[in-house]
């Protein structure tokens, strides 16, 4: 009997299962949207000229700033969908990049690519035994966790990479020497093809063809392992009986406990697991970004996907989708500068256009006025001017990240009992 009991899944189960009912249509809902941002991002470029919004190189680019966010926000998602609230992650990617530069340029990059994913976890399991096993606050025991990284880092650094061996390949106190290249794929033929196609210049043709040239084109084999990982996160999480436990101690840990559920195990195994994800995003700054440990390399992406992952409601299509709008923002504004960020002025106008239309249909008389003011203002702003300033131009991921949060906001439904402190048997 108690064997069946441990089999049998936990009764909150049902409720998230029917609360993800829609699955098919949300999944539906985020094809459309996808296609309405295509079709309103190409009718921008072609009003404003600015072809740099869907080329190959921007959409190559955005997808590798785009990987570091989207692995961060991953593994914060494993954490909380087991009721770990997961602040720590900046940190864990901290540990990640000081092993994949240090054992990357001693070695293989392959085997720093390890090395990273192994600190990133050991980060993870001290963050589980102080906030599962001795009840710790998890924002406390997060932050401490990013101060305590960083300054290992910092000295670790300075012990390995200062002198020796180490300083005369290139090391400093700062870096690590620069290691060796992980593969890119490239896919013959077509990235030529896709190439001639943008050059056209046509609507939505055009657009497709530099989109999916970004895709196949000078890939990194670590930008592929991200998104298996993100297919397979669904599956284990939504689709096994091992993800329906797991999730079980996110939304009601006593009830989990009461049919035979290991919460302490679960719960364990979800945090090492999104200690090691964030190494693996540290690791990809290291060895793919860069080639080098970098002091202050991370610049704050774990908090940045931790955004992306409550803008995603905690589930992996729409963590991806988030950490890909940061990506595009950030790599417009590095790569093009304040002409091109202009164009995006008038794709703001549009969608606050709409969101006012929206918000005056469902009577929120406030919200829609001022939605309209700010489009109108926004307008304003593009009709009168050709460039937006350089300091604005920096803050564009930031303000797109701030926008698309508040806009979400409603519609948000985190794990019932995340962050909430849990004791074996208090339930009885």
């Amino acid at each position: 009997m108690t064997a069946t009991m441990t089999d049998t899944p936990p009764p909150v189960a049902p409720k998230a299962d029917t609360a993800g009912k829609g699955s098919g249509r949300s999944l539906g809902q985020m094809l459309m949207i996808v296609v309405g941002a295509l079709l309103l991002v190409a009718a921008v470029r072609v009003i404003t000229g600015a072809d740099q919004l869907t080329s190959d190189g921007q959409i190559s680019a955005a997808l590798g700033l785009a990987v570091p966010i989207g692995l961060a926000g991953l593994a914060g998602l494993w954490s909380e969908r087991a009721g770990v609230v997961n602040i720590g992650l900046e940190g864990m990617m901290i540990l990640g990049t000081f092993g994949a530069g240090w054992i990357g340029w001693q070695s293989s990059p392959w085997l720093g690519l390890l090395c990273g994913i192994g600190f990133g976890v050991l980060g993870g399991l001290v963050h589980a035994v102080a906030t599962v096993t001795f009840g710790v606050d998890h924002i406390v025991s997060g932050v401490a966790i990013n101060l305590l990284a960083l300054g290992a880092t910092q000295y670790l650094a300075k012990l390995f990479f200062s002198e020796g061996k180490a300083a005369d390949a290139g090391g400093n106190p700062k870096q690590s020497p620069p290691s060796d290249s992980l593969p890119n794929i490239d896919v013959p033929g077509l990235s030529d093809a896709l190439q001639s196609i943008e050059k056209h210049h046509w609507f939505l043709i055009s657009d497709l063809a530099g989109i999916l040239g970004g895709l196949v084109t000078n890939l990194s084999v670590v930008t592929v392992l991200a998104a298996v990982l993100f297919v397979a996160s669904w599956w284990l999480l939504w689709r096994t009986p091992f993800g329906l436990r797991l999730r079980s101690c996110g939304e009601n840990p006593i009830a989990a406990e009461s049919l035979g559920v290991n919460v302490y195990k679960y719960k364990y195994a979800a945090v090492a697991v999104s200690g090691g994800l964030a190494g693996l995003g540290g690791a990809f700054l290291a060895l793919v970004t860069s080639h080098i440990y970098l002091e202050g390399q991370t610049g704050g992406r774990g908090y940045i996907g931790l955004a992306a992952m409550i803008f995603g409601n905690w589930r992996p299509g729409g963590l991806a989708m988030g950490a890909g709008l940061f990506g595009f923002s950030d790599a417009l504004q590095l790569r093009s500068g304040g002409v091109t960020v202009h164009a995006l002025l008038l794709l703001l106008v549009v969608l606050l256009a709409a969101l006012a239309g929206w918000k005056l249909y469902r009577k929120a008389l406030w919200q829609g006025v001022t939605s309209a003011v700010m489009a109108a203002l926004v307008l304003v702003w593009y009709l009168l001017t050709d460039e937006v300033p350089g300091d604005f131009v920096g803050a564009t991921p930031y303000v797109v990240t701030l926008l698309v949060l508040s806009l979400s906001a409603q519609r948000l439904r985190m794990p019932k009992a995340d962050g909430m402190r849990y004791r074996k048997g208090q339930g009885k």
